[in-house]
């Protein structure tokens, strides 16, 4: 298919070359169509179908570099084609090149799509499996509920899922034949049944995984996340504390635990806190927990000196500004508090989080590099 076109001759026009080549794509004859879109194409560049049509096929033949490049140029004639978009990121997802592919499956999303059911399930699974292979679990699991609530029940979506809450990437996955592979597609049903509040399927499913897996890797974790969705923090802390033995340097399994004490008992989450800061010092959300159970506990020195650490780590972030804002506050330092509150402000923060006793858990990145 990427055999040089013969010389034109002087008399074959636009025209004839793009009606023989859309005549040639609906016959089937695939090369002859590529071949005579190329044509056509270098004597009208613009054409922005006769880019649509050579990408598709090239695409269809698992060309993607070639295709990849016409569906540039067609973006280059027309920019706000969401398909086009769609088809660029999903030949960048199949040369491993994610940040783009990701970025234009993203704006696929926001410019829309054609009304093609199938073509919306694919854009949707795509992006989550990027998102699986940067290891943004909890992103990932977000980006393929829409197929879950659109009633998509499929081993590949399993799979997607079951990796997702399993802390699993994709090249780490467990081929067919083996027996680990249907402890991740049972995981993964599980989390389905969760997203689309099946409770009880869900807590079954879960429960006898946990009983019967043990000391698979992250089994109990993701037990643990579906309990404290069920609001259930004493049971789920039971699992992550199991999902702790299994793995002594869990850091996800840290950050639930101090996160659900934060709700009831600061006090019995800093330690944990402080273990994640111990394991893993560079993650930013590890100091910003432990800053806010000290200032739950009035330790605001401690507070300050934490919740600075996460603000100089990830300067853009609105709700470490916020906190940081009110320790300030505490401390007595209304001019830092002042300039805190007004950063946060001017990164878009609208939402402050909460804090005391009882309150919502703040938002933690726990797909931020640990």
């Amino acid at each position: 298919m990427h055999a040089q076109a013969p010389p034109e001759k002087s008399g074959t026009t636009f025209a004839t070359l793009s009606a023989q080549a859309d005549a040639a794509r609906e016959a089937g004859r695939l090369t002859d169509a590529a071949s005579l879109y190329r044509r056509a194409l270098a004597k009208r560049p613009d054409w922005g179908e006769g880019w649509w049509s050579l990408g598709t096929i090239l695409y269809d033949d698992d060309s993607y570099a070639p295709a990849a490049a016409a569906f540039r140029r067609l973006l280059a004639i027309d920019a706000k084609n969401g398909t086009a978009n769609l088809m660029l990121g999903l030949c960048e997802y199949q040369l491993n090149r994610d940040d783009s592919a990701l970025s234009h499956i993203r704006r696929a999303k926001t410019l829309g799509v054609q009304a093609d059911e199938q073509l919306v399930r694919v854009l949707h699974y795509h992006e989550a499996m990027l998102l699986l292979r940067k290891g943004r679990y909890d992103d990932a699991i977000e980006a393929a509920k829409p197929l879950v609530e659109n009633g998509v029940a499929s081993d590949e979506l399993d799979a997607v899922l079951g990796a997702s809450v399993l802390l699993m990437r994709p090249e780490d996955l467990p081929g067919p034949a083996a027996p680990e592979h249907q402890i991740v597609l049972r995981t993964g049903r599980a989390e389905r049944n969760r997203l689309g509040q099946q409770w009880d399927a869900a807590n079954a499913e879960y429960a006898a995984l946990a009983q019967e897996f043990p000391a698979f890797p992250n089994i109990h974790y993701a037990f643990g996340r579906f309990l404290l969705a069920l609001e259930h923090p004493e049971e789920a802390i039971q699992q992550f504390t199991r999902e702790i033995e299994n793995q002594p340097r869990h850091v996800r399994a840290r950050m639930q635990i101090a996160a659900a004490y934060y709700r009831v008992d600061s006090p019995a989450g800093i330690p944990y806190a402080k273990e994640v800061g111990a394991i893993a010092p560079a993650y930013p959300f590890g100091h910003y927990l432990l800053g806010l159970l000290y200032l739950d506990t009035r330790s605001v020195p401690l507070a300050i000196q934490e919740l600075e650490a996460a603000a100089r780590m990830v300067p853009t972030e609105p709700q470490f500004q916020f906190s940081l804002g009110s320790a300030y506050a505490r401390a007595g330092r209304p001019k830092d508090a002042a300039r805190a509150r007004a950063a946060f402000v001017r990164l878009g923060g609208t939402h402050p989080p909460g804090s005391g006793e009882g309150s919502e858990p703040p938002r933690l990145d726990l797909d931020q590099p640990e």
